[in-house]
Parts: C-alpha cells; sequence; structure tokens
C-alpha cells in the first residue's frame, strides 16, 4: 500500500501487548544524499490489556508536503518514504528489524512542482507578495557544474622548464555532485586524457606531463611523468600517506600526436596510449592495481600540465587535455580522433616538409663538402699510402656533375647556394644547417631593407619559413607576425600561431610574449584562457629577471615611445648626437646628474645610444672617485661586485657602498645587505639593512625580506609564506620586477586559507614584467631607429614584433604608421584595416594612450563597409579621453552632438553633465566645447574657442534666420547701387 505524505493528517494506531513495553512509530525518507533520514518519531508506553487505539497529529516538514514559496525556502527531491510502526522494550529504538509485531506502510512524496501550495495564515507585505508572484511559476535550472574540467583546450608549448599550465577545481555546489565526489576520495573513478607532441627526449631522470600537487606540496594522485628512457612514469598516493608508482610498457616516441589516458578504477589504473602517424594509429597499453587504496581530493592543491615547482616539464607541445572528475566515459565519448586545433595547425606536417628541406640541404652539403676535400688533395702531395688507399677517388676523369648539383626550385635557390657556399668554406668540412639558417634571416631582412614594399615582404616570406626550419626562432617570429598582421602576404591566423608556437618551444622571448598575449584578451575563434597565458608570461617574467641581473649588448632598456609625442622624440639621442655630446661635456666638466645620466644611457642602451658597458663603468668610476656621487659609488660598486665590464673586486666595491650607505642613499644600503647576506652569511646584519632600506621605500629591499621569510632564514621568525607574499607585493607595487613576478606566482596558485587564487591579477603583474625584457626594448629601439631614418618599411615591421607581442605602445605606433603611410607604403583597404586593429589593442592596455581611444572612437562613429556605426560605443570610448585629461575628447564629443546624435546618459554622468541630459543641442554643445576651451592645454583653446563661436552663430542664424537674410540683402542691395553711381560719376572721366 502507498500513500502520499499530508501534513497534519490524523493518524490513528492500534496496538496492544502482552507485557509492559513502548511502541514507537516513526517516518523516514531517503533523499540523493541521505538514507533512512527519520522526519517524524514518537513514543509511548503500552501495558497489557485489550487492543487500544491512539491518535496521533503526523506533522510532516513542508519541505516534503509543499511547494517552495515565500516561506518555505526549498522543497527537497524525495526518493522514497516509508511510516513504519513496532512494539519493543524500552530502549529498543532503532531495532525495527527485530521486533516481533511491526507494521509499515510505503510514502511517495510527488515531485516538488507536483506538490500544493500551503496555504500560509500569515499577512506577507506587498513587496514580498509581488516579489513571490513574479518568480512564482519560474523553474530554476542548475548551475553548471565543473563534472569535466578542461585543463587545455588549444596548443600550448612546453619549452622543458619550470613552467606549465597551473589549475585548481572547485568543490561542487550540488549537494549530490559533492556527496558523491568526497564518496569517491578513497576509491576514484575517473580519467585525465591529454594529447601531447615530443620533440625532444626527457634529459632528466623524470620530466612533468601532469602532476597534482596538494597542499603541503607534496606530489599527490595521479602524478604522470616521462622517463629519461622514454617510459611513462605513474604514481599514485594511497591512504596510508605512501606514494606508489609503476613503468608504462611503451615508449612514448617523438614528432608523433599521442593520445593519453591514465584510468583510475578504484585501486586499478589502466594507461592506454594512441599515436597518430599519418593513417595509421598505434594502440599501447599497460595496467596495474595498487595493493593500497588510492585517494585522489581534486580540490586540494593544483594540477599541473607540463614543469612545475619541483620538475622540469617536457619538450614539446600539449593538445586538448580533459579531466573527468566523476565517471569513466564510455570509449565512444573519448574515440580517438585529432582535434580540431591540432588539425588546423598541421604541425606535423611542418615536421615533415621541414624534415625533408633539411635532408635536401644536408646532402648537397654533404656533396660539396666532398668535392672541396678531393680539390684540397689534388692541389696537395699525397702519401704512398692515402694515394694508394683513395686511388680510385684520384683517377682523372671527365669533369660531371654530382647528384647534389641539381639545381634546386626557385623558392630554394638561395638555400642552395649558401649551403654550397657554407660548405666550400669550411675547407671540405660539412657546415652547420643552423649556419645556413642565420644567413638566410640576414638575406630576408636584407631584401626588406632594400625597399620595395610589400612586394618586398612577400619575396622575403620564403626565406623566413626556411630560416626557421633550420633553427632561427627570429626568422619563425618575424614570419607569424608577417602573417598575422597581413602585411605583403595573406593574413593568417593559423599558420601564424603555428609558427609562434615553433618559436616559443624553442623559448623564444617574444614567442612567448606574443602567445601569452594571445591567451590573455583572446582572438577569433581563441577564447581568453588565463591559465594557459600565465604559463607563457611566467617564463618570459623569469627571464626577464635574469637577464635584468645579466645586462648583455643584445638587450636594450624598454621604453615606451609614442610616435606622435613629438617633445620625447626631441629628447631621443645617439653617441654621435649634439645633446649627448653636450652630456658628456657636462661630465667631464664635473656635473653629477650629466654623469650619471651618460653612464646610464650607454649601460642600459637608453634614449638611443647603443649599450656599451664597458664604457659604462669608465663613467661610474669617474663620478665615484672624482664626484663621490651616491649614485655614481652605487653604481661603480655593483659593476665590481658582479664583475660587469670590470674585473671583480670586493673590498673596494663595499667601501663605495658604506660611503654611499652613509648618505643615506637607499640602493646602497640595500647592496650592503645583500653582501652580508651573501659573502658574510650574516643574516641578521642583512636584515637589518634591508629594513632601514624598505623603510626608505626600497622596492629590492622588500623582495629580499620576502625570500627571508619565505626560506625561514629571518632571524628569530618561522618560514612564513604570507609575510614573504606581503613583501613580495609591496616590492610589485614599487614597480620592481622581481617582486612583481614572486607575488604573481602566489596569486596562480593561491595560499590555502590565507590567499585566494587571482589568475588575473597574476596575468598582469606577469605581463608587466615580461614586457621590461630588454629583447623586447632592442627591437623597439630598431624601429625607433629606422623612424629616424625614415625607412618606414622597416620601422612598420619591428614595431609590428612587439605589437604582436602585446606592447601596448608599439601596437598605437603600428595604426600611427599606418593612419599616415608614409610614401604611400600601404593599401587604402589595409591602412584602415591596420588602424582598426592596432588602435584597438592598444585601447585594451590598463593605461591607453588619449589619441588612440579617439581615433578608435572616430573610426566605429566612421562608416565602414563590414562594421556597423555604434554612437554609444565612440561617445564612451571619448569620455575615456576626457577622463585622461585630453581636451579632444571634448571637442569629438562636440562633434557628435553637431551631427544630431543623443549622448547616453551614463556618459554624461560620469563627465558631470547629468543635469543637461535632454537638453537642446545649444545648450549641450556650449557646454562641451567651453570645457574644451577652459582646458589647461594651450592647444586646445583656439580651435575649441572657433567651434564654441560657430555654436553661437549657428543659434544666431537658426533663432534670427530671416531678419539675417533680409538685412543681408538689404545691404547687398544698397553696395550695389552705390557702385553703379560712382561708376557713372567716374565715365566721363575716362574719355579726357
Amino acid at each position: 500500500m502507498v500513500e502520499e505524505p499530508v501534513s497534519g493528517y490524523l493518524l490513528r494506531v492500534l496496538y496492544s501487548c502482552s507485557e509492559s513495553s513502548v511502541v514507537y512509530l516513526e517516518a523516514l525518507v531517503s533523499t540523493e544524499t541521505e538514507s533512512a533520514k527519520p522526519i517524524f518519531q514518537r513514543h509511548w508506553r503500552c501495558e497489557p490489556g485489550p487492543s487500544r487505539v491512539r491518535s496521533i497529529i503526523l506533522n510532516l516538514p513542508d519541505w516534503l508536503v509543499y511547494q517552495a514559496d515565500w516561506r518555505i525556502p526549498d522543497s527537497e527531491w524525495v526518493l522514497s518514504g516509508l511510516l513504519r510502526a513496532w512494539v519493543g522494550k524500552d530502549g529498543s529504538q532503532g531495532q525495527y528489524g527485530t521486533a516481533q509485531a511491526r507494521a509499515s506502510v510505503l510514502l511517495q512524496p510527488l515531485n516538488p512542482y507536483s506538490r500544493p501550495w500551503k496555504q500560509h495564515e500569515l499577512c506577507l507585505s506587498w513587496s514580498t507578495e509581488l516579489l513571490w508572484r513574479i518568480h512564482r511559476d519560474t523553474i530554476p535550472t542548475c548551475p553548471e557544474e565543473q563534472e569535466v574540467s578542461h585543463f587545455l583546450s588549444f596548443v600550448y608549448a612546453s619549452t622543458g622548464e619550470n613552467f606549465g599550465i597551473t589549475r585548481t577545481l572547485n568543490r561542487y555546489g550540488n549537494k549530490v555532485l559533492e556527496h558523491l565526489r568526497l564518496k569517491a576520495i578513497s576509491s576514484p573513478w575517473c580519467v585525465f586524457s591529454t594529447w601531447l607532441f615530443l620533440t625532444q627526449h626527457c634529459h632528466q631522470q623524470l620530466c612533468g606531463v601532469l602532476h597534482h600537487v596538494d597542499s603541503e606540496n607534496n606530489y599527490a594522485t595521479p602524478s604522470m611523468f616521462l622517463t629519461s628512457s622514454g617510459h611513462l612514469h605513474i604514481q599514485m598516493h594511497g591512504e596510508n600517506r605512501v606514494s606508489a608508482a609503476f613503468l608504462s610498457r611503451f615508449r612514448v616516441p617523438r614528432h608523433q600526436w599521442c593520445h593519453i589516458d591514465l584510468e583510475l578504477q578504484g585501486g586499478l589504473v589502466n594507461v592506454t596510449m594512441v599515436c597518430v602517424e599519418g593513417q595509421q594509429l598505434s594502440v599501447h597499453f599497460t595496467e596495474n592495481r595498487f595493493r593500497d587504496p588510492v585517494l585522489l581530493d581534486d580540490t586540494d592543491g593544483y594540477f599541473v600540465l607540463g614543469g612545475g615547482l619541483f620538475v622540469r616539464g617536457v619538450e614539446g607541445f600539449f593538445g586538448p587535455s580533459v579531466y573527468y572528475r566523476n565517471r569513466v566515459p564510455l570509449l565512444s565519448e573519448r574515440e580517438v580522433s585529432i582535434p580540431q586545433p591540432v588539425q588546423a595547425l598541421n604541425m606535423t606536417g611542418w615536421f615533415q616538409s621541414c624534415a625533408e628541406f633539411k635532408q635536401g640541404l644536408h646532402f648537397k652539403m654533404v656533396g660539396y663538402s666532398l668535392r672541396a676535400r678531393e680539390e684540397e688533395w689534388a692541389g696537395s702531395c699525397v702519401d704512398v699510402y692515402s694515394s694508394w688507399v683513395y686511388r680510385d677517388d684520384l683517377q682523372p676523369g671527365s669533369p660531371q656533375c654530382g647528384p647534389w648539383e641539381a639545381p634546386a626550385t626557385p623558392q630554394r635557390r638561395h638555400a642552395a647556394r649558401l649551403a654550397q657556399l657554407a660548405a666550400t668554406r669550411q675547407g671540405g668540412r660539412a657546415g652547420k644547417l643552423a649556419a645556413v639558417g642565420r644567413a638566410l634571416y640576414s638575406r630576408a631582412l636584407r631584401q626588406l631593407a632594400r625597399g620595395g614594399g610589400t612586394e618586398a615582404v612577400k619575396r622575403a616570406v620564403p626565406l623566413l619559413l626556411q630560416a626557421g626550419c633550420l633553427g632561427d626562432n627570429r626568422a619563425l617570429y618575424l614570419s607569424s607576425v608577417l602573417y598575422s598582421s597581413g602585411l605583403g602576404v595573406g593574413r593568417h591566423p593559423r599558420k601564424a600561431w603555428l609558427l609562434s608556437l615553433l618559436a616559443a618551444q624553442r623559448d623564444w622571448r617574444l614567442a612567448e610574449l606574443r602567445l601569452g598575449h594571445m591567451h590573455h584578451l583572446g582572438e577569433q575563434d581563441v577564447p581568453p584562457d588565463l591559465p594557459l597565458a600565465y604559463a607563457y608570461y611566467s617564463n618570459i617574467a623569469s627571464q626577464t629577471v635574469s637577464d635584468f641581473i645579466n645586462p648583455s649588448p643584445e638587450q636594450t632598456f624598454v621604453e615606451s615611445i609614442y610616435l606622435n609625442n613629438e617633445d620625447v622624440l626631441k629628447l631621443q639621442t645617439n653617441e654621435n648626437d649634439d645633446l649627448f655630446l653636450w652630456l658628456k661635456h657636462q661630465a667631464r666638466n664635473g656635473i653629477a646628474e650629466a654623469e650619471q645620466a651618460v653612464a646610464r644611457m650607454l649601460f642600459w642602451g637608453q634614449q638611443g645610444v647603443s649599450p656599451d658597458i664597458q664604457m659604462a663603468v669608465k663613467h661610474y668610476e669617474r663620478g665615484a672617485k672624482r664626484l663621490e656621487d651616491p649614485t655614481s659609488m652605487y653604481n661603480y660598486a655593483i659593476v665590481l661586485l658582479k664583475g660587469q665590464g670590470v674585473e671583480k673586486d670586493i673590498p673596494t666595491a663595499v667601501k663605495f657602498l658604506k660611503k654611499a650607505a652613509e648618505q643615506n642613499f637607499v640602493l646602497a644600503i640595500n647592496a650592503l645587505g645583500w653582501y652580508y647576506e651573501r659573502y658574510e652569511q650574516d643574516y641578521a646584519r642583512a636584515v637589518e639593512l634591508w629594513e632601514w632600506a624598505d623603510a626608505l621605500g626600497s622596492a629590492d629591499a622588500a623582495v629580499n625580506l620576502g625570500v627571508m621569510h619565505s626560506q625561514g632564514l629571518y632571524p628569530g621568525k618561522p618560514p612564513s609564506k604570507f609575510m614573504a607574499y606581503t613583501y613580495y607585493l609591496k616590492a610589485a607595487q614599487r614597480r620592481n620586477i622581481d617582486g612583481a613576478f614572486r607575488v604573481a606566482e602566489v596569486w596562480i596558485r593561491g595560499i590555502p586559507g590565507l590567499v585566494d587564487r587571482l589568475p588575473l591579477d597574476a596575468v598582469l603583474w606577469a605581463k608587466w614584467a615580461s614586457e621590461q625584457n630588454g629583447y623586447l626594448g632592442a627591437v623597439l629601439r630598431k624601429g625607433l631607429d629606422a623612424y629616424f631614418h625614415q625607412d618606414w618599411l622597416m620601422a612598420l615591421i619591428y614595431y609590428l614584433m612587439a605589437a604582436e607581442a602585446g606592447f601596448s605602445a608599439a601596437q598605437f605606433n603600428v595604426a600611427h604608421l599606418c593612419e599616415h603611410n608614409p610614401g604611400g607604403l600601404l593599401d587604402p583597404a589595409l591602412v584602415t584595416d591596420c588602424m582598426w586593429r592596432y588602435y584597438n589593442l592598444s585601447i585594451q592596455a590598463q593605461d591607453p594612450a588619449p589619441y588612440a581611444l579617439i581615433k578608435m572612437g572616430d573610426l566605429i562613429y566612421g562608416s565602414h563597409k563590414h562594421r556597423k556605426r555604434d554612437v554609444a560605443v565612440a561617445a564612451d570610448l571619448y569620455k575615456q579621453a576626457v577622463l585622461r585629461n585630453d581636451p579632444q575628447g571634448w571637442y569629438s564629443l562636440g562633434l557628435l552632438v553637431q551631427a544630431g546624435e543623443v549622448l547616453p546618459g551614463y556618459v554624461l554622468a560620469e563627465l558631470g553633465l547629468l543635469e543637461l541630459h535632454g537638453a537642446d543641442n545649444h545648450t549641450m554643445l556650449t557646454a562641451l566645447y567651453r570645457r574644451c576651451r577652459d582646458h589647461e592645454s594651450k592647444e586646445s583653446y583656439l580651435p575649441c574657442s572657433l567651434a564654441l563661436f560657430y555654436a553661437h552663430l549657428h543659434s544666431v542664424w537658426k533663432l534670427h534666420g530671416m531678419a539675417l537674410k533680409v538685412s543681408s540683402a538689404v545691404v547687398m542691395a544698397a553696395i550695389t547701387l552705390l557702385m553703379l553711381r560712382l561708376g557713372r560719376l567716374q565715365a566721363p572721366l575716362s574719355h579726357v
């Protein structure tokens, strides 16, 4: 018998007993998270005697009987219910199964949306009733849960270093899923799936493929590594806190896409690898059963794809990677087919064609080397033994061409010629293909520098691709930039992505910057992916910290120079420029500031001066010894400590540091602390100096104190990641590169219970640190030098290289060059597309240039065949320019109003002009142009005054137009009559 539960039901229980007992009554329900949950319980004593009837009101919970409403917050799903009674001894509650007298009735609750509404005997407020009536018929939908976690949706270039993609997982919001997850921790049923393309075997004992690190920084379940022999090392963590591992029976091949599945079924672990070679699939399988239960809490710690803090990653590429959290999907769901991103890139095709090209060049170089050796032997005396051994080779014969001398295709003619020269010049020894690649890149640059517009670019691209194949990363990156921008070649985003991946995998800095930028903001068909962007940015940020410590002539200080800023352009100089020569003259005359400026320019390569560390050291020395300038003493001491451009001399360095510190020079105080920590191991003295420097605002001192807290070297204090984090954050806020990188490292993973994960902030800090890289600065300087020499094509190319890497100033300069199109370099159609793309990219920076905002607003408001006019977006961009103190924004807003457009209310509100909302055009125009005229900028006064005068004139004409027309006609008629009268009076005089 099945009954529907009803609240307040009058239940009659018929009972009797032969001895003193207790009658128990209980109602139970089973939900998706709990079984046999008691919701109603009663009991009473039963004395021997005749049968009796006891009446009880069965009050069931509202969430079981009624629909959810304004009073009942939730109406739960119930799988089944049971009402039961039994007679037992006192204290026998819960022993229904052993009772001699018992009875039960099944309850079948309705689903929550079929239950009746409860008639509450309460008065609710009007607002509560209104809100409830609005939402009463809305069927709630379950929020999306992360049951299938996509660790990677595209392709990631792994350099084989300690950088990878960090992912964390959250607990389920749904109670049922979270209950099942917790239940499965000691017996996980899940699958980890990844695509892998190896370019090199593992050169370490272990290289990271996928590993899980718990909150205590221990390897957790699962951790999968590649061994130096090519096998997979799979490690699991057991419930007795002991890890166990096994090796796969197969090896992972190179230059093939392989799909690896790691399947956990309790204590059974299956590893399947399917590799794709052409049209053939090869399947490999390994199975292992662990004796102890395997533990997997996927919300504890984080997962890493590739390299991490404790292990270097594999060298190659990761494809789409998925984690099925709470189930083992059917085979059809994970049927092996190459994912679309992998297919679109056709990476296997690139490596195959590149291998064929290399093989052909190698064959030619070997042939030319043999020919050169023969000619060398023919022109020299040969001993008897060699003459007998090589008698067949040295026999004179008729001249004939070798197979290596077969003519190359037109596109490969330059490469073949360079291969011949490389083989011949090395005296018969086969030259290296890398040298040919460098020569091809140089030839391509010479072709571009000779001019010829975009046609020169088209001719240079094959040379760049060949050079990239032969190992020149500069060529790979430049060709990716050309395909991304469409300069001289058809725009091909997928090919640009492939070439960037190839260069990034070889650890080319600008390629890593470009991919980080692409995954940070997203592109067409590529949505933003912050952990993937961080994987690239963290790599280049780490290199930037190292490059900053070890400067080289190939690096130049990064300067954000905008080509529309004439004042900054005038400050640029070089070794032969009047400004630099004047500064040198001032330095010789004992001006400390001039000595500092000359040394800084030479050391870092600033303001157009080529880096010359040795010459910079001489200026540091002169300023330190002759002028006793604290800045020069500090800089001279640092180069003495590190041996940069001068022989190491630690005692002299310390002497100058102490003299500068006595003048409270904060950098010297910090450096002195570094000396005590590094050379004296006097941590107490070092911390004392760093605390002093930190109080004076030193960013480097804050980083050093953070490291001391992190490593537990701070005297009298235990290790503290959180204290270290606070100092790193302070250093980052003081614009320190190392501090920015370290705080980003904290934010990408978080500190459990102390610091939340902030992936976006981590990306922004790592991006900022990356953009201080000296190799990026060198590209920017080359672009500016080409601009000064009016080499428009090379200026555009160098700025494109920096722009595609995400540097905002370079994006602005590319758009600026396209806008002015010097020398008619670009087609008109490409000019508009170029302006639109790069002005749009530049305004997505944290601090965009106001000029770019205005230009982008003009483009959005102007007509374009592929884009619709959007007044609101244009007005918002002009408003942002105004908020950045640019009077042109006021002027552009006035032009919108003058054209008859209505400014959105939120724009006026943010400008403090909300009272003008709905005002007539004249009132609005005069308000806008008056603010433009009254701006502090002198350049805006005249144009804005004229615009304001025009607005007043237009208003007068509009209001008194007819009177002005009549007055003008009368005046013109009077002038005409007067001229005629004068003509008649003068006529007789002409005949005299």
